[in-house]
């Protein structure tokens, strides 16, 4: 069980790891144990809330597939037992960043001195624009 807040967990059963070889140097170590781990999350078929699948959808994060899997591959410890709870842990803080309701932007008017302000900033470089051309007698 992966307990994202008090109110948020999501069952073991949902989330499917997978131990792998890890890339890079690491010399023997790297070649002989699969110590990586490769995590794969669907995000459509989880118990998760409606609004939260549907803003996890919506995030533009490389992780996420297009068909609504999240992809997360943890090979930076050497032990799988580490890699399997940073991988976790990403996931989790993938989850808890959209489970809070976004705040509704509430519309305003600029004031009244402040489109004074910017009017008379108008006036002035209209002003140096113009005294910048050259002037024909005529």
């Amino acid at each position: 069980m992966l307990v994202i807040t008090p109110h948020l967990k999501i069952p073991a059963s949902e989330i499917e790891l997978s131990a792998i070889r890890a890339q890079g140097a690491g010399g023997q170590n790297v070649n002989k144990v699969s110590s990586a781990i490769h995590l794969r999350f669907d995000i459509r078929a989880s118990s998760l809330p409606g609004e939260i699948k549907t803003r996890l959808l919506q995030k533009a994060d490389s992780r996420i597939t297009r068909d609504g899997i999240v992809v997360i591959k943890a090979q930076t410890q050497r032990t799988q037992e580490k890699n399997r709870s940073e991988a976790l842990a990403r996931l989790s803080e993938l989850i808890f960043s959209v489970s809070k309701r976004p705040k509704r932007r509430v519309a305003t008017k600029p004031t009244h001195g402040s489109v004074l302000k910017r009017v008379e900033s108008k006036k002035k470089l209209g002003m140096r624009k113009r005294l910048r051309s050259s002037f024909t007698d005529e």
